[in-house]
């Protein structure tokens, strides 16, 4: 690890401020540790501990050269790791989104409700970042102050702005990062971008990939405004975004299905839309188009049921991604992913589990002859991609090299993603500057590349 150069005012400040007072700041220099023995064992803590957070939690328990230092949350029931105090109005609404906590924790694991306390740990190595998504960015940066290492999960930010600023907080100081688009430590993927990227199936012309869940008739339902359940602190759980009461829809899981704090093109989009740049090497679009609203859903959310977004990529090919969450599945008859080129078709499942497929193309209108690639089936070769790419974090943190999914991959990949969202919320198709990260001649999109957050956090 790196040794300690950061200035004491850090310090005194997370010893010195109240949960509801930060500032995150870019000004500080980095802490930098020691270098770690071979058989020392990596201290990690982890904020947010409910759903994702806790398979997170499973997976780096199954690590041998792991020891859980802290965990941290804002909901006592998770904090404290008691499935039976968890409020029976959450369990009712989020089923088997409640995790039931049974893993086995050694009795020295401090819990916290203040990130801000954890962080303050010098002998923690690095932190995992599972809370609700308008909390990645504030978390993520101060950890990188702090001199910790980051596995952050997935959307990495709900702005363009602030994956911009995690980005600059990585580098300047120097710390390792996984993004948890965990695709990108799959075997079969990487096969699938070696064949493409080599021309195996000639130019790709479109990339499709769908995410579908039927929420008929449902949806998230509606739900009135009440007092929060016992042991949440409410205000904390919203942080930068406004003030509101609470909603048994919002919190601890349905937060995902409204606009302020997340949105589903962000919590899954970004998935498929980071499997397809990824496989033709692109690094940013042109220009973005989506359509789409509420189509059959009568319930609380703030975004589409159904979605379509094209993305015109330089390279001269599109990448469009469906979200439909108004009708069933199977999205394609041999995956959720396919790449259409000239000399065939490409389709691969959501996680390279299922494998892939090649297919020649037939011959269209005044060709003589279709392709003569024959058709080939890959291996399924992965296993556990999130324990995959939790292995591939601790070996980097180790040999100090990039990570299978960085903050710079990470935060290209999740761009998409708020673009998408922005062309839907100005109703209009978004020409992009990927190196100003600006929209070109459209104000109303570059008016949303960031949101005023709620006293007193700042980025």
């Amino acid at each position: 690890m790196n040794e300690n150069k950061q200035k004491t005012t850090r310090r005194k400040f997370l010893k010195n401020s109240t949960a509801a007072a930060v500032s995150v700041s870019l000004g500080l220099t980095p802490l930098i540790r020691s270098a770690r023995g071979a058989n020392e064992k990596i201290r990690v803590g982890f904020i947010g501990v409910g759903n994702r957070g806790t398979q997170l939690l499973n997976g780096f328990l199954k690590q041998d050269d792991i020891e859980v230092a802290a965990l941290c949350d804002v909901y006592e029931p998770y904090l404290a790791r008691d499935y039976s105090k968890v409020d029976k109005k959450i369990k009712d609404s989020l089923g088997g989104r409640v995790p039931k906590m049974t893993e086995k924790l050694n009795r020295n694991v401090t819990r916290y409700k203040d990130f801000r306390r954890l962080l303050d740990r010098k002998d923690i190595d690095a932190v995992v970042v599972a809370t609700p998504d308008h909390w990645h960015a504030v978390q993520t940066i101060m950890a990188c102050q702090a001199g910790k290492d980051v596995y952050v999960e997935k959307p990495l930010s709900i702005t363009i702005l602030e994956g911009r600023k995690m980005v600059e907080a990585a580098k300047r100081y120097n710390r390792v990062i996984q993004v948890g688009l965990h695709r990108r430590s799959s075997k079969s993927y990487m096969q699938i971008a070696d064949k493409l990227q080599a021309g195996k199936i000639g130019k790709v012309t479109v990339a499709r990939a769908y995410r579908v869940s039927n929420m008929y008739p449902n949806g998230i339902g509606q739900f009135p405004d009440t007092a929060p359940p016992k042991g949440l602190d409410w205000d904390m759980w919203l942080g930068p975004r406004p003030k509101r009461p609470y909603k048994n829809n919002i919190s601890l899981y349905k937060f995902r299905w409204l606009q302020l704090y997340s949105s589903q093109m962000a919590n899954w989009g970004v998935h498929y839309c980071d499997a397809m740049r990824w496989m033709l090497s692109e690094q940013a679009p042109v220009s973005i188009s989506a359509h789409g609203g509420r189509f059959a859903l009568n319930d609380d959310r703030t975004i589409p049921d159904t979605m379509e977004v094209i993305f015109e990529m330089p390279s001269g090919s599109l990448l469009i991604f469906g979200q439909y969450e108004a009708n069933g599945g199977p999205a394609l008859i041999d995956g959720e992913v396919e790449f259409r080129g000239t000399l065939g078709n490409l389709y691969a499942g959501t996680s390279g589990e299922t494998g892939y497929k090649i297919a020649p193309t037939r011959a269209g209108q005044f060709q003589d002859s279709g392709s003569d690639i024959k058709p080939f089936a890959g291996d399924k070769i992965d296993g556990d991609l999130t324990a995959q790419h939790i292995r591939n974090f601790l070996d980097c943190m180790k040999t100090r090299k990039q990570t299978n999914c960085d903050m710079e991959t990470g935060h290209r990949s999740t761009t998409f993603a708020h673009l998408a969202n922005i062309s839907m919320a100005t109703k209009s198709r978004i020409e992009w500057d990927p190196k100003k990260e600006r929209a070109i001649n459209n104000r109303s999109a570059n008016n949303l590349l960031h949101y005023k957050y709620r006293k007193p956090w700042t980025l």
